[in-house]
């Protein structure tokens, strides 16, 4: 009963906002970094916790390494400068620990906590600098606490409490726009600490990011009952579905391109089809790639991936568009023939000939291959919860489970794009079918060419700036 009552939740989540929120705020590839400082008269003391999530983890895998703890957090201390009055001052290491709370999907996290201490004399006004280079190329949750004892901070920049409750929660009302605070300068004096808190309050999850969660959970149940299976496999079909239909993604616009280039419901299907095959394959490769380096940065990789589905939707949009603004107007051609006969005496002959042919040019359109590409642009960039469902899976030694629920995820993104370009094929069907429509449907193709052209700029554009 739990577990169907797990399952109408997700269903009435596909009604809800969609979240980008799981266990980390930028997903299961980001490692996370807080510092919080603490400003003695004596010295400057850190305490640095680096949150890895599950994807960096399981690269990692730190729990099998001999003193990962100190040898990490020897290259925490290696990122973190401070400096008083612009002179740098050293950073020790005090002591350093680790912990691997359990993430999504079965698969592990990790907590790791390194105490630095820097020797300072802050028996007058002063300004410190701190700033954090650990890890710079990697996509993360950045933030800086300060308070001072004994010490009284003047006007700082950052919080005194974190927002994340040091990287344990994250508050959705940021997710948006995640904290990326690297660096801060303090001011400060000798006397009593007058700072104020100005940590976020933290928000409450979607029930979109429950089901997420909960799909993710199925695949790290260590009890794989017949009942768990099917509402897992039902789960991903919801969720592959759901993950068509979000703004932004931009596979909606195939539906489009379906109806504005004369589309057949086997052509919906042929969609279909490559945008399951495109998305399934490109998680099994990317688990593969992502299992077997430890230095592959996944963000970095779907990046390129972003691009790439970009660029092709762009391409194909051109493409259709210049086909379209190519096409010939209505062509009509006439022939005559006039001949006149004369006899001898009263005889009078004529003979005329009229012909009128009428033909109307068309530009070539894109056909099958138009339709395998979009399809692939659509399937390319792979969910990334489809992936931590797989790795789990894989970790647990269910790897025909992941490979199963990511098939059914790419079958639920499937089934919305082909629903709503048989919609839309069969709408514009039925407009054209009547007499004052008719005139309208010439300019479709190349309306519909331009949204092609259009979606795909801005999904190239937000992969390289994103």
């Amino acid at each position: 009963m739990k577990a169907l009552a797990v399952f109408v939740l997700a269903a009435l989540a596909m009604l809800a906002v969609p979240a980008s929120a799981g266990a980390h705020p930028l997903g299961n590839f980001t490692i996370n970094h807080h510092h919080a400082i603490t400003v003695h008269s004596d010295r400057v003391d850190l305490v640095s916790v680096i949150d890895l999530a599950e994807i960096p983890t399981l690269q990692e895998q730190p729990a099998r390494q001999n003193d990962y703890a100190g040898r990490e957090c020897d290259s925490v201390l290696g990122g973190v400068d401070v400096t008083v009055n612009g002179t740098r001052t050293a950073v020790a290491l005090r002591s350093a620990s680790v912990e691997f709370p359990p993430g999504e999907a079965g698969l592990a996290t990790t907590r790791l906590t390194c105490r630095l201490t820097a020797p300072a004399d802050l028996s007058s006004a002063a300004t410190i600098d701190v700033r954090d280079t650990y890890r710079p190329g990697r996509v993360g949750w950045h933030e800086m606490t300060a308070t001072g004892d004994g010490i009284a901070l003047l006007d700082p920049p950052v919080p005194t409490t974190s927002a994340s409750d040091e990287l344990r929660a994250y508050p959705d009302d940021l997710l948006s726009d995640p904290l990326d605070i690297r660096a801060v300068s303090l001011r400060v004096e000798p006397g009593a600490t007058a700072t104020s808190d100005t940590a976020a309050a933290q928000g409450g999850s979607t029930l979109l990011g429950t089901a997420t969660r909960a799909f993710t959970d199925f695949a790290g149940k260590q009890d794989l009952t017949p009942l768990i299976g099917v509402l897992a496999v039902l789960l991903s079909l919801l969720l592959g579905a759901s993950h068509a239909a979000l703004p932004g993604h931009g596979k909606t616009v195939i539906a489009a391109y379906l109806a504005g280039r004369d589309g057949t419901a086997r052509d919906a299907v042929v969609v279909g089809a490559t945008v399951t095959l495109t998305h399934t394959l490109g998680v099994l490769l990317i688990g593969l790639a992502i299992s077997a380096s430890s230095a592959l940065a996944g963000e970095s990789l779907l990046r390129v991936l972003g691009v790439a589905s970009g660029v092709l939707v762009t391409a194909i949009g051109a493409f259709l568009l210049r086909s379209a603004l190519q096409r010939q107007p209505v062509a009509v051609g006439h022939g005559h023939g006039h001949g006149h006969g004369h006899g001898h005496g009263h005889g009078h002959g004529h003979g005329h000939g009229h012909g009128h042919g009428h033909g109307h040019g068309h530009g070539h359109r894109v056909g099958r291959g138009g339709l395998i590409g979009m399809g692939v642009a659509g399937g390319l960039v792979p969910s990334p919860s489809a992936l931590v469902v797989l790795l789990g899976a894989i970790a647990l030694g269910r790897t025909w489970f992941g490979v199963l629920l990511v098939v059914g995820y790419g079958l639920g993104m499937a089934a919305t794009l082909t629903a709503v370009g048989l919609l839309l094929v069969r709408l514009r069907d039925r407009l054209a079918a009547v007499e004052r429509f008719r005139d309208r449907f010439t300019a479709l193709p190349a309306i519909t060419a331009g949204l092609v052209l259009v979606v795909g700029l801005g999904l190239t554009a937000r992969a390289l700036f994103e």
